[in-house]
């Protein structure tokens, strides 16, 4: 697992922009979604629904990679390429989305949440960093 800067420390815990995370189709084709995500512990975490793309793409080893640029300065960004270190489909994933919702909404639900809706929460280890800041 490599370390992040500190000069991007804040973009993963202070401020609150969308990642861009790149998955891989089984085709090998790449697929990118704007997610929430947090950082613990050293690693990204990101959650889903059960039956989405991504949730087929980040299976246990799988790599990825996250974009994550400044929102007060677009110019500002840092790349993260990972490993999928770990996947939860538990209550801790489905009191991660509500985490989430708090640090990116202010709420403590999920707002968009769908009755039957199965959580997933990946933990991501990074392997490599670049950026410019």
């Amino acid at each position: 697992m490599t370390e992040i800067p500190e000069v991007y420390l804040d973009l993963l815990q202070k401020k609150t922009p969308l990642a861009h995370l790149a998955t891989v189709m089984p085709d090998g084709s790449p697929q990118n979604t704007p997610v929430w995500f947090d950082y613990m512990d050293g690693k990204i975490r990101v959650n889903s629904a059960l039956g989405r793309t991504k949730v087929r793409n980040m299976k246990l080893g799988a790599k990825v990679a996250l974009s994550i640029s400044d929102p007060d300065n677009p110019d500002r960004y840092v790349q993260l390429r990972g490993t999928v270190s770990r996947v939860r489909q538990d209550d801790v994933a489905a009191r991660h989305i509500d985490q989430l919702a708090h640090k990116y909404l202010g709420l403590d639900k999920n707002p968009y949440a769908k009755a039957g809706d199965v959580r997933v929460m990946f933990e991501i280890s990074v392997f490599s960093v670049q950026g410019m800041s």
